[in-house]
């Protein structure tokens, strides 16, 4: 996707906006999966826009395991957070392969002085990936095993489908069962047999990199997933809650 294309797709900017997110960017960075995009401490002075993959951003614990803390998808800011920060307290990595469109932090800065309506859309973004951040905690904390990997895969085609990536019921996912352990605190061996269930139960199946949900209510119903937290369009809401299939974009 192309950054005013990506932008557009998330119903949020207005035309004008877009295009002044777009003159801001200096460069592109392309990633191959499993790379390292930003270690933690690093001082960083730009902002990076996800196009095209999926990115993590993720703990490593002294005993050698990740847990992942989230995982950003195209139309998201990556770390917008560190505009402010200067540096993160977590690795950023490349789940797939990526690409970034950079803005220098400066420009953020600009914008902010000479935009303040879009300065407050960018502040949103990282109030709702906060919002997204408090029920991964909730998500780990509270859920079963199979509730989590239930309430991820519904986070995933709700935020999928706000940009065109999912029809409501398929989407591409290119994560291995290692990723999912590591989104859902689990072992590899648990995911497996959780998206066992998943498919006994007739919920969804999982394979080859691709996800199709057969009952979204009922995996809605195991995971306790709730869409509000993601701040979505109300349409968007709507037609997903509704059952309504969409046509993938020609990215999906």
């Amino acid at each position: 996707m192309a950054v005013e294309q990506v932008l557009r797709s998330r119903n949020v900017w207005t035309r004008e906006e877009r295009a002044i997110l777009e003159a801001a960017v200096s460069e592109y960075r392309s990633f191959d999966a499993r790379a390292t995009i930003l270690r933690r401490g690093a001082s960083i002075e730009v902002a990076t826009l996800l196009l095209e993959g999926f990115v993590s951003r993720h703990v490593d614990g002294r005993d050698g395991l990740r847990q992942l803390v989230a995982m950003q998808a195209p139309g998201d800011f990556v770390d917008l957070h560190g505009y402010p920060l200067k540096s993160l307290d977590h690795d950023v990595g490349s789940l797939t392969p990526v690409k970034l469109a950079v803005i220098p932090h400066w420009k953020l800065w600009q914008i902010q002085n000479e935009n303040p309506d879009l300065a407050r859309k960018l502040w949103f973004l990282t109030v709702v990936d906060a919002a997204i951040h408090r029920k991964w905690m909730f998500r780990l904390g509270r859920l079963k095993a199979v509730q989590r990997l239930a309430h991820f895969l519904c986070e995933t085609n709700a935020r999928l489908f706000a940009i065109g990536l999912s029809d409501g019921r398929r989407f591409a996912l290119p994560l291995t069962q290692f990723d999912l352990a590591d989104v859902c605190g689990l072992t590899s061996v648990h995911v497996n047999r959780v998206m066992r269930e998943l498919r006994e139960r007739g919920l969804c199946t999982m394979r080859a990199g691709s996800v199709e949900i057969l009952d979204f209510a009922g995996l809605m119903r195991l995971g306790a997933f709730e869409p509000g937290y993601l701040y979505l369009n109300d349409d968007v809401v709507k037609r997903l809650s509704a059952g309504e299939k969409m046509e993938l974009s020609e990215d999906g």
